[in-house]
């Protein structure tokens, strides 16, 4: 896959205190780097590795992703907010990219 492609859902509003899902969804071909391909190399490993979500720079969730990661990491926990703001999302590939997505959200 040529690049990955993040999605996420969060609210556009929520009130203060109150707990809401966020989903998170990116589209990714791991490889687990134990098949080799047509000439009998192995295929270096491919994975989403870390998921990191801010929230107005604030750290919301942090985790460490293992080689049992399905392709297509789908990622979903509940949030809550005390002023509006902007949740950052960071995916990070073995290979040293980083995809991001960013949504807003406000006080109801």
């Amino acid at each position: 896959m040529a690049d990955a492609k993040p999605r996420v859902k969060v609210p556009s509003s929520a009130a203060a205190g109150e707990a809401f899902t966020i989903k998170t969804l990116i589209s990714h071909d791991m490889e687990s780097g134990q098949r080799k391909d047509g000439d009998g190399n192995p295929i270096p490993r491919k994975i989403i590795n870390r998921f990191t979500c801010d929230f107005n720079g604030t750290s919301v969730i942090d985790m460490t992703l293992e080689g049992a990661i399905s392709a297509n990491p789908y990622i979903e926990f509940d949030a809550m907010i005390d002023a509006d703001g902007e949740f950052t999302f960071n995916w990070y590939d073995d290979d040293g990219s980083v995809y991001s997505a960013t949504s807003a959200i406000s006080l109801a």
